[in-house]
């Protein structure tokens, strides 16, 4: 694949990790990564969407606090929806939530789930989950069980198939 051609793919991916990836830099920053054509309303439309605007508002100096490196003075739940305002104000097609629940605490996780609603919605989304509360309202789910593809369906498909997804359900 050509140079150009792996930047243009690049380009249509938001990716959301299981470990938030926070840099030294206010939450603006933090929100557009380095794109300038990210304004800070842009930014902070994203926020609101995902439901982080909230807490963001309630910082030290809002969406202008400096932020430590990896995130520190934040929950995993806070990290977690920066990414998600972050994923969102870059607009792309494709969303790869990668374990993207994972370490939420539990007193943040509705707040998480309307958050994904919200950033997944009118994009093709890959989620790769353990928690299966972010599968429940997906289209399709592949269910692989040591590298082979095992079931697939919808969440109340596979629960009522009684296989190895209602299990662990």
């Amino acid at each position: 694949m050509a140079k150009a051609d792996r930047h243009w793919a690049r380009s249509q991916i938001a990716l959301v990790l299981q470990d938030p990836v926070i840099f030294s830099g206010d939450v603006y920053a933090n929100l557009r990564m380095g794109e300038a054509s990210i304004t800070e309303e842009a930014a902070r439309a994203a926020a609101e969407r995902v439901h982080a605007d909230p807490f963001l508002r309630a910082l030290p100096q809002g969406y202008k606090t400096l932020l430590p490196e990896r995130g520190s003075t934040l929950s995993a739940g806070q990290r977690q929806l920066i990414t998600y305002g972050r994923a969102l104000a870059f607009d792309r097609p494709i969303l790869i939530l990668d374990e993207a629940t994972a370490n939420i605490d539990p007193e943040t996780e509705a707040q998480i789930q309307e958050g994904l609603e919200v950033l997944m919605k009118d994009r093709t989304t890959v989620i790769i989950a353990h928690r299966l509360a972010t599968l429940r309202k997906v289209n399709r789910i592949l269910v692989i069980d040591r590298g082979r593809l095992v079931e697939q369906g919808s969440h109340r498909e596979l629960v009522a198939a009684g296989g190895l997804y209602a299990k662990m359900n």
